[in-house]
């Protein structure tokens, strides 16, 4: 009984301990997703006026740009899957893996080849494990994502849908004019934050760009009157690439807000376990000694006795 006693108390000392610690990640995931939030925020207006002047550019402008025309053969696809770099993070990099499972499965179904591109160690792991090829990948910024980040993302990206464009021999595979192996379309596949309990996994379209035209009739607003300086090619080149990097690092900021919301709240259920364990080890433990007590007595009671007995003979 002694020795049981000892190791309910072991099994409890060593429960608080991890208590702690998941109690300290639950909190430093709640700091992180009030600031993942404010930077959220703080990127809309930029993503919005980007989207305005493309907007104008499409409606005012007749350009054919490699960015914004589709193209004729769609042979081969790349998807880009944000991930995490640490785990602990309940469904979070499963739900994202899933979704993109899912996409390139759509995708070979059309016919498409599917080069994969993956942001986090987690995503990278699990690709290499199955001992699936991987286009390219980036890990260290998942939880705290920079513009510079995004940029560097979606240089790779667009190396890759131009080398499609330069493709024109017709094979898949053939490469561009630098000798890469372009892509025909690009897709992402990001985790979008919705509130502290609900984090959805989505795919999205991110290239070519469908830049909707709008006129002051269809829209019922008067689109303002641009002077394009210089020309809109010119200005298309500029931006385009500012606005594929804007969509990556909008889906970098909105999954870093749903990686640490999906780890606060499995940290929470840990914490919780945590608790309930330590309080029915206790319970156990309070049992056991009880146990142990009753028999020291009973030991004592019955050694008393027959000394009492001894005696009287």
């Amino acid at each position: 009984m002694a020795g049981q006693v000892r190791v309910l108390r072991r099994r409890i000392k060593t429960t608080r301990s991890t208590k702690k610690i998941t109690k300290a990640m639950e909190l430093v995931a709640t700091s992180r997703i009030a600031k993942a939030q404010d930077r959220v925020a703080a990127s809309l207006p930029y993503a919005k006026a980007i989207t305005g002047v493309l907007t104008a550019l499409a409606s005012n402008a007749n350009v054919n740009h490699p960015l914004l025309a589709p193209r004729d053969q769609v042979r081969r696809a790349g998807v880009l899957v944000i991930t995490s770099d640490r785990g602990l993070c309940g469904g979070y990099n499963v739900n994202a893996i899933k979704t993109a499972e899912q996409l390139a499965a759509k995708l070979r179904a059309e016919g498409k080849q599917v080069a994969l591109f993956v942001i986090g160690r987690k995503g990278v792991a699990y690709y290499r494990f199955r001992g699936r090829p991987i286009e390219d990948s980036w890990t260290g910024f998942s939880e705290q994502p920079t513009f510079a980040d995004a940029r560097k993302v979606g240089e790779a990206l667009l190396a890759k849908f131009v080398a499609g464009a330069d493709d024109e021999d017709g094979v898949n595979g053939g490469g561009g004019a630098d000798g890469i192996i372009g892509v025909d379309e690009l897709h992402i596949v990001y985790t979008r934050f919705k509130s502290l309990m609900t984090q959805t996994s989505m795919a999205t379209f991110l290239a070519p760009m469908q830049v909707e035209e709008r006129t002051t009739e269809a829209s019922g607003v008067i689109l303002p009157a641009y002077e394009f300086e210089p020309d809109p090619e010119a200005l298309l080149d500029a931006l385009l690439p500012k606005y594929i990097n804007t969509r990556i690092y909008a889906s970098l900021l909105d999954s870093a807000a749903s990686e640490s919301a999906s780890r606060r709240r499995a940290m929470k259920s840990a914490t919780d376990n945590a608790d309930e364990m330590i309080k029915s080890l206790t319970r156990e433990m309070n049992s056991a000694r009880q146990s142990a007590i009753t028999q020291e007595i009973s030991e004592i009671v019955g050694g008393a006795n027959a000394l009492a007995t001894a005696g009287s003979e």
